[in-house]
Parts: C-alpha cells; sequence; structure tokens
C-alpha cells in the first residue's frame, strides 16, 4: 500500500441496462459469445467475476437506492419507480461512510437514488467529478463513473445519432443483424435483430469506455491500491429483460479487482445480490459495516471471497404509470416468481418505452393475431411463449430451471416433479419477507402521506450551532439520523429546478462544497455556514457562524 496505510482506494465503473454479455461471461450468459469487451475481459482475468449476481429489481432507480444504501428497496421504501421516498432514519448513503472515514467521494454524474441527494454525498457529483480533483494525493478515494451508453434508449436512436454515438467502433467488429442471437421470447425479425445487434455495439463502445478509465488509474499508479468494480445496475434494455422480475431482468455482470488481495481470473458460481458491494466495500476498506445494512459482503478486508447466502432476492413494483408487484428468489439453479397481480398483463402500457420499436414490434403482433382471430385465420405472429410475454395475465408462480433453461421457456410451478423445489424457495422467499418487511404491500398513497404529509418533500430542521469560549463552535442536530455538515463557501442564489431535475435529484448546484461535522469545528478567522441533512428530506436551512475575534 501506498502513504495511506491500508486504506485502498475505491472505483466504481457501472453501466445501465444489460445482462452479461461480456466476452468473460462466454459459456456462462447466452450471447456473451458475440461480446467485443476487451478491456473487461482483461479486467476479470486480473480480477474476480460473479456468475451469478443479481440486481434486486429490474430497473434502475430501485437498484441504485439498494446499492448505495445495502437495503432492499422493498424495505425502505424505494421500490415504486419513480418515487421521493424517506427511509428509516438510520439509512444513509455510502459514499456518506468513507466520507466520514476521510475518504474523497465523487460521482460521474448519474444518481437516481429515488430521494434527493444530500449535499453530505459526495465532494464532487458532477460531470467533471474525478479521483484526479482530490485536494490530497494521498487521500483515498471512493470514485463512480456511471456510463449511459448502454442505457436501452441508445438502441433506438436514429441511424444519424447511433452512427455519431458509435462512430470509434470499427466497421470489423460492428454485429451483423443477420448472425446476432436474439432470445427465443422475441420475434425472430429485423426489428429485434437491429436492436440486438446495436445492444452489442453499444456494450463495445461502453467497454472502450471503461478502458480510458482504467488508463488513467494507470497513469496514475495506483492499480495497486485500488479495488476496481464493474457492475451494471439491471439487465437488458428490452421486453421481457428490463421491468420484469426475470433472470434477464434481474442477471447482471459483476467484477472485481483486488490487485494481490482479490483471487485473480477467478469465477464464482455462488449467488450474490449487487446491493452485497456496499457492505463489501466498507469491509474490504477496514470500516465498520451498520447493522441496519440488509445485504452481506462477499470479501473481507484481505480479499478473501465469502459467500453471502443461499439465495439472492428481488422483485419489481410500480414502475411510472405500470401498476404491478412480484417478488422473486433464485439459488445456484432455479429462480422462482410470486406476482401479487395474476390478472395484470406482464405487458402492460409503459408510457416511457411504448415508443421503442420493439415494444411496438410486439403491440402490432398482438394487433395482427386480433385480426387473424376476427377473420377465423390461424394466429402466426407469435409464438407460445411470446404470447406469455403479452399475455392479458399471468401465473400466480413461476418456477425454471436456469441451468438448463435460462431463457426460462419452460415454466416448472405445477410440475409435480419440482413441487419441493418450488416450496422450498417459496419458504425462502416468505422468511426474506419477514425478515425485511415489504412496503410493497402498503397502499402508496398512505406511504407517500407518512413521508409528505403537507404534501411536500419536507425540510430538515436547522442544526445546533454554540459558539464557545474559545472560538471553537459546538454542532449537533435534534433530527434523528441528520448529518450535519459545514462549508467556508457563501450562499449563492440557485435557479429554480426543472421536473427532470428534481426526479433525479442530484445535489442543490450551488457550487458549494459540504464537509460532514464530526460535532465541533475549531475556531476560524473566516466565516462558514452550517447545514443538517435528513435523508429523503431537503437540507435545512443554513446557520451563519460568523468569524472568529
Amino acid at each position: 500500500m501506498s502513504a495511506r496505510g491500508d486504506r485502498p482506494n475505491i472505483l466504481w465503473i457501472s453501466t445501465h441496462d444489460i445482462n452479461p454479455e461480456l466476452g468473460c461471461y462466454r459459456g456462462v450468459w447466452p450471447g456473451a459469445e458475440v461480446a467485443v469487451t476487451p478491456n473487461l475481459d482483461a479486467l476479470a482475468a486480473e480480477g474476480t467475476r460473479f456468475d451469478n449476481a443479481f440486481a434486486v429489481a429490474p430497473v434502475c432507480a430501485p437498484s441504485r437506492s439498494s446499492i448505495m444504501t445495502g437495503c432492499f428497496p422493498t424495505s425502505i421504501g424505494t421500490h415504486n419507480m419513480r418515487s421521493k421516498a424517506v427511509p428509516p432514519p438510520e439509512v444513509r448513503l455510502l459514499s456518506e461512510y468513507f466520507r466520514q472515514a476521510g475518504y474523497y467521494a465523487t460521482n460521474n454524474v448519474f444518481t437516481d437514488f429515488q430521494l434527493p441527494v444530500p449535499g453530505t454525498a459526495f465532494d464532487d457529483c458532477s460531470s467533471t467529478a474525478h479521483w484526479r480533483n482530490r485536494p490530497d494525493p494521498d487521500q483515498p478515494f471512493f470514485a463512480s463513473f456511471h456510463g449511459m451508453v448502454t442505457h436501452e434508449s441508445q438502441i433506438y436512436l436514429d441511424d444519424d445519432d447511433f452512427a455519431r454515438v458509435t462512430s470509434e467502433l470499427p466497421d470489423d467488429v460492428r454485429h451483423d443483424p443477420e448472425t446476432v442471437p436474439v432470445p427465443p421470447y422475441h420475434p425472430d425479425d429485423e426489428v429485434f435483430r437491429t436492436a440486438w445487434a446495436r445492444y452489442h455495439d453499444l456494450i463495445s463502445i461502453m467497454d472502450a469506455w471503461v478502458g480510458r478509465i482504467l488508463a488513467e488509474l494507470a497513469e496514475d499508479g495506483l492499480e495497486r491500491d485500488t479495488i476496481v468494480v464493474f457492475w451494471s445496475d439491471h439487465g437488458a434494455g428490452f421486453p421481457r429483460a428490463k421491468r420484469w422480475a426475470t433472470e434477464a431482468g434481474l442477471r447482471i455482470p459483476l467484477i472485481v479487482r483486488w490487485p494481490g488481495r482479490v483471487a485473480a481470473d477467478a469465477a464464482r458460481d455462488d449467488v450474490a445480490h449487487l446491493a452485497d458491494i456496499a457492505p463489501s466495500m466498507l469491509r474490504m476498506a477496514g470500516l465498520e459495516v451498520p447493522e441496519h445494512m440488509q445485504t452481506a459482503p462477499l470479501f473481507d478486508s484481505e480479499g478473501i471471497a465469502h459467500e453471502q447466502g443461499e439465495y439472492a432476492f428481488g422483485g419489481r413494483d410500480r414502475m411510472d404509470e405500470q401498476r404491478d408487484s412480484s417478488r422473486t428468489v433464485r439459488n445456484r439453479r432455479f429462480r422462482y416468481v410470486r406476482h401479487a397481480h395474476p390478472d395484470r398483463s406482464p405487458f402492460q402500457h409503459q408510457q416511457f418505452a411504448e415508443k421503442f420499436s420493439t415494444w411496438r414490434d410486439l403491440r402490432g403482433r398482438i394487433n395482427d393475431e386480433a385480426r387473424q382471430r376476427a377473420a377465423g385465420d390461424p394466429e402466426d405472429r407469435l409464438t407460445p411463449l411470446q404470447r406469455r410475454v403479452t399475455a392479458e395475465h399471468k401465473p400466480a408462480e413461476e418456477l425454471y430451471d436456469i441451468a438448463t433453461d435460462p431463457y426460462e421457456t419452460v415454466d416448472l410451478a405445477t410440475d409435480p416433479q419440482f413441487r419441493e423445489v418450488r416450496d422450498q424457495l417459496a419458504t425462502a422467499l416468505d422468511a426474506w419477507i419477514a425478515r425485511v418487511g415489504d412496503l410493497g404491500t402498503v397502499d402508496e398513497e398512505e406511504l407517500i402521506r407518512s413521508w409528505r404529509p403537507e404534501g411536500i418533500v419536507p425540510t430538515t430542521p436547522a442544526p445546533r450551532v454554540r459558539a464557545r469560549a474559545d472560538g471553537s463552535v459546538e454542532l449537533g442536530s435534534d433530527t434523528e439520523g441528520a448529518l450535519v455538515a459545514w462549508t467556508s463557501d457563501p450562499p449563492v442564489a440557485v435557479p429554480e429546478r426543472g421536473l427532470q431535475d428534481r426526479i433525479g435529484g442530484n445535489p442543490e448546484p450551488d457550487g458549494r462544497t459540504w464537509h460532514i461535522a464530526d460535532g465541533e469545528l475549531p475556531a476560524s478567522g473566516g466565516e462558514r455556514w452550517a447545514r443538517a441533512w435528513r435523508l429523503g428530506h431537503h437540507g435545512s436551512t443554513d446557520v451563519h457562524i460568523p468569524a472568529a475575534i
């Protein structure tokens, strides 16, 4: 280790909306055989690849809330896509623990944690945030970079915009729509083949972006001092993947490298939650894992592997205007899914996605079959499996043998030969719900009233500030769960934020850097300001701290 002692740096590199379609997952995940991802393949060769890693929700904001808290969304109220939740007072963002431990924490730049991001979360949350900006080169850092190029929306760009986004991709590594694999739950037609080819091209572009970040780490001589984690927030941006509590909705790539500590060129097949990386980072950095965290470390402080448990859990709830609820559990081999509303279609209207060509293609085929039926003709525009994707209803329970059926084509839930497996997984799911709770069973309007009794996001009460005779200042808060921070940056006028900016929940764009207080401040010849934040609330008003005389 460097002069920082035994505190490793942490570098997170995340992307949106992909399954493990990386070259290093060939033979593990169908479709990985056509991947062109040399940088991530090299990262996996230098670290540990997780072959059974799962998001806890098949959509970004609930998933990202779990990653940043180490808690299940259904337990802390961040399960509906999207919302502004007020988690229990003991819940904090992972980066806050690292800042309190002396780390320089940055986020570039996506948040979407289902709550207003407090000023205590990061030293810098911007499109220029980087570990290279830390004031002391010996200060350990926790730096996160979140790529958007694989987001589902990029698949459906018009031809000119897609050519621009993928301009650095050589023609000889572009994916041919005629040969790219298409899952059997999708129609094998030009629309889906083009979309799947574009998806793989975007993964190759993302891989190049990852390579540039890793090259910067190497240039700075920090490779051996840094834990690198690569992950996707959930599965691919296609029907029956993103937004579905399915294997394709939840299965994600996860790679961890820590030279000399974490095993190199290794693969783990134990089931892991993506949210397990929150307590993992704390444990690996030698910091205490808070008791309220519901997920478990995957490594210890020496980089030795630990299994989090026998099962991985997850679920889906409201997706914008699309109201539904499902819970799922996975062991090494089987996935069990329980639907709260079997009377509802798995393919409900979803305004954001309806504009995508793949969604329109399926909608068109549903209509084509209705017209065929009207004419008394055989229906042949969808296969039986594809009709299950678009059906008016779904079974109350589903069970799949992923080892032999990775595309989840044969539902075993009613097969007597698998009754024991189904019952075992159903019991495990019930035990998990009993352990962590399930706010998905609470009416959302009731939750909102409990969080926002006056109809607006609450504001944290101002902190206590008491000047001492020696010029030092005592800081505190009477609000349970609140952190107090201070800054020497004077207040500035902040323009009113638009709807989309408020939905994302990014920190207030005032250019001020807030430092988490440890209870007191030494005397200073300059002015300072204090503010309190309780997670899920807006920050308090500023309390002015005059210069010591």
